[in-house]
C-alpha cells in the first residue's frame, strides 16, 4: 500500500502522507493541504475528520470494539475497579498494587471540597438543573487552586491538580443530589473507597449509618467503568480544543460538561427514562403498539441503537447483566422498570429490531439502574460526567503532552460579498 494520497485539481497533482494507526486506521496528512492547493476540507461535523494521534481509547463501531489503553472493556469492566481504570486511562498501564494503593490515597486526601465553595454552591436556586450546579462548580474550583491557571507549571503540579479535581468531583455529584432532594450533605469518609464514599454521601443520611450493598457497589463501579472514556466525541474534543488554548484544567472540564449537557450527547439516558414515562402516560404502558408505531416510522426509541456501533454496543452486554441483577437484589416494583423490560424483550426477540440491529445500548440499561437506585432523572447525566471525568481528564493531558496547537477549524463563507456601507438616513 502507498504511504501517499494523490490529489488532482485542476491541472496539478498534490501528493499528501499517509499516516496510519497502531489498529491499522489510516488518515492522509492534509497539515499543508491549503498552503500548497489553496483548498481547505469541508467535513461538517467533523464525521470524517480526524483532530489527533491518540492513545487512549479504540474504538471500531463496525465490530463493536471498545478498548481503553488496548484492554478489552469486558475485561476491564469484569475484572478491575473504577480506580485502576482511572489510572489505566491517565499514565497508561494498569497500576501494580503500590502504585494503586497510593493513588487511592492520593484521592483520599484531596476528596473534601474548600467550605467556601459550599457557600457558593449553596446560593444555587433550589430547581436549577444539576448540570448547571456541576459545570458551576468545576470552573469555580480554578478560583480555589489559582496555580492551576499557569500553563508552565511542572509536571508534578499539573498531577496534583488531576488529583484534586478527580477526587472533589464524588463530593460535588453528592451535593447536588443531597441539594435536589433539600437533605444536608455529607462529607467523605476516608474509611471508604472511591465509589463507596460517593454512594455514602448520595444516599446516607446524618441520622443513620449507611452501608453500602456490594451488589450496588459493583454496578456503579461497572457504569463508571463503562463511561469513562469514549474517543473523540463532542465533549472529549471540546475538552482538547479549550484546553488547546492553555485554559487550565478545572474549565477545559467544565466545558466538557457543557458539551454533555446536551441532549444529543448525554442526555440519552435522561431521553430512555422520558421515554418509558410517555408509554406509561399516553399509552397506558401499551409496549406492543408502541413497537407497532416505531415499524410504521411513527415514532422513534430513545435507547436503541447507536451512532457508532453499527452492529452492537459492547458496553450494553457488560451493564445488562448488572442491570439484572439490580433490579434482582432491589425488588423494585415500578412500572416503568416493567415497561422497559418489555421493550427490551421486543428489541432482542422481534425480526424488525433484529434485522436492524436496534439492540438496546448502554444508555437503556444505565437509564434503568440509576432510575432503580433512587437518582432523579436530571442526575442521569451528571453521573455519566463523574464516569467520563478520567477521560475527559486523559484526552487534556495528552493534548498538553503533545504540545498540540491551537485548535482552529475552517469555514467556507457563503454570507454577503464585499458592498458598500449606507448611512441610517438614507436605508430602506
Amino acid at each position: 500500500m502507498s504511504n501517499k494520497a494523490t490529489l488532482q485539481y485542476g491541472d496539478k497533482t498534490y501528493e499528501f502522507p499517509v499516516i496510519t494507526g497502531t489498529e491499522n486506521e489510516s488518515a492522509i496528512e492534509i497539515g499543508k493541504l491549503r498552503a500548497q492547493t489553496g483548498l481547505i476540507t469541508y467535513d461538517e461535523g467533523y464525521k470524517n475528520t480526524g483532530v489527533t494521534q491518540s492513545a487512549i481509547t479504540f474504538l471500531d463501531g463496525e465490530l463493536g470494539i471498545l478498548r481503553y489503553r488496548g484492554y478489552n472493556i469486558e475485561e476491564l469492566a469484569g475484572k478491575a475497579s473504577f480506580v485502576e481504570v482511572m489510572y489505566l486511562v491517565l499514565y497508561g498501564e494498569l497500576p501494580t498494587k503500590a502504585q494503586l494503593a497510593a493513588f487511592e490515597n492520593e484521592l483520599t486526601m484531596h476528596t473534601l471540597v474548600h467550605e467556601n465553595l459550599v457557600k457558593v454552591f449553596e446560593v444555587f436556586p433550589s430547581r436549577s438543573h444539576p448540570m448547571g450546579q456541576l459545570m458551576t462548580m468545576l470552573s469555580t474550583l480554578s478560583s480555589f487552586y489559582p496555580e492551576s491557571l499557569n500553563p508552565n507549571i511542572k509536571p508534578e503540579e499539573t498531577n496534583l491538580t488531576i488529583i484534586r479535581l478527580l477526587a472533589k468531583m464524588p463530593t460535588i455529584c453528592a451535593m447536588i443530589q443531597k441539594k435536589g432532594k433539600g437533605h444536608p450533605i455529607l462529607y467523605p469518609q476516608n474509611k471508604y473507597d472511591y465509589v463507596t464514599n460517593f454512594l455514602y454521601m448520595t444516599f446516607g443520611n446524618v441520622s443513620e449509618e449507611y452501608v453500602a450493598d456490594p451488589v450496588i457497589v459493583d454496578a456503579m463501579n461497572k457504569l463508571l467503568i463503562l463511561h469513562a472514556d469514549h474517543e473523540q466525541n463532542c465533549s472529549a474534543a471540546t475538552v482538547r480544543i479549550v484546553g488547546s488554548s492553555h485554559a487550565n484544567l478545572y474549565a477545559s472540564i467544565a466545558a466538557g460538561v457543557a458539551a454533555l449537557w446536551g441532549p444529543r450527547h448525554g442526555g440519552a439516558n435522561q431521553e430512555v427514562l422520558e421515554m418509558l414515562e410517555d408509554i406509561r402516560d399516553n399509552y397506558n404502558g401499551d409496549v406492543e403498539k408502541v413497537v407497532q408505531e416505531v415499524k410504521d416510522r411513527k415514532r422513534m426509541l430513545m435507547g436503541f441503537g447507536h451512532r457508532v456501533y453499527k452492529n452492537f454496543d459492547p458496553r450494553a452486554k457488560i451493564i445488562k447483566v448488572a442491570c439484572d441483577n439490580i433490579l434482582a437484589k432491589l425488588g423494585v416494583n415500578d412500572p416503568l422498570l416493567d415497561i422497559a423490560k418489555k421493550l427490551e424483550q421486543a428489541a432482542l426477540n422481534d425480526p424488525f429490531f433484529v434485522e436492524r440491529k436496534l439492540y438496546p445500548n448502554v444508555d437503556f440499561y444505565s437509564g434503568i439502574i440509576y432510575k432503580a437506585l433512587g437518582f432523579p432523572t436530571q442526575m442521569f447525566t451528571v453521573l455519566f460526567a463523574l464516569g467520563r471525568l478520567p477521560g475527559w481528564i486523559s484526552q487534556w493531558k495528552e493534548m498538553r503532552e503533545r504540545k498540540e496547537d491551537i485548535g482552529r477549524p475552517r469555514q467556507v463563507y457563503t454570507g454577503p460579498t464585499e458592498r458598500p456601507f449606507v448611512n441610517i438616513e438614507d436605508r430602506k
